[in-house]
């Protein structure tokens, strides 16, 4: 694992666009970002995903190349980009983060890197390419990749990372105010000069 800037994502990001590009329209579809909790402490590294957020906002890498293939999300990896925040441990349900529950912290630097990335891929922050792990679970972008284990579904390997991101706050809401947040940054021209 190496720590890294916003600026080196970015160029990361660069480095790796046409690869991505290619991979994802091999599919029929844009480069997706998926947005995951790790279950684990604030400071458990997983080399599951690509980019890695700590509970102090500290941002590493798995891999040097953002094409490399992870492990990150069923049925959807190829031609994506999975970040994951170290936390999640112990939660029980969207009422219930237990404690390890995302940091604000975290949950800016998340929106920093979502809006980094975006930019350098050339993509729009909305729900068809930049989801949560509960929204693809439940294929929220229609694209139907898999059966639904999302929230609700009964399927007992259920993922509903980032649902919500703070408790008790609406089912569905996580994926809403990390995109809303990415979309400021956006707004603020972050690393556009």
């Amino acid at each position: 694992m190496k720590q890294v800037t916003l600026q080196d994502l970015k160029d990361m990001a660069k480095k790796s666009y046409y690869d991505l590009w290619g991979a994802a329209k091999s599919l029929n579809r844009d480069v997706k970002i998926y947005l995951h909790w790790t279950a684990g402490r604030y400071d458990q590294l997983f080399s599951d995903y690509h980019i890695l957020i700590t509970g102090n906002g500290s941002v590493y890498v798995s891999t040097d190349n953002l094409n490399e293939l992870k492990k990150a999300t069923y049925m959807r990896n190829t031609g994506s980009i999975a970040i994951a925040l170290c936390c999640g441990y112990d939660a029980e349900n969207e009422n219930h983060l237990g404690n390890y529950p995302p940091t604000q912290i975290q949950l800016v630097a998340m929106a920093q890197v979502i809006c980094v990335l975006a930019d350098a891929l050339d993509l729009i922050i909305d729900l068809n390419r930049v989801m949560t792990h509960a929204e693809a679970a439940k294929n929220k972008d229609g694209l139907a990749a898999h059966d639904d284990y999302g929230p609700y579904s009964g399927d007992p390997d259920t993922r509903w990372d980032l649902w919500v991101v703070k408790e008790g706050e609406a089912p569905w809401s996580g994926g809403d105010y990390l995109r809303g947040a990415a979309n400021w940054w956006r707004g603020q021209r972050l690393l556009r000069g």
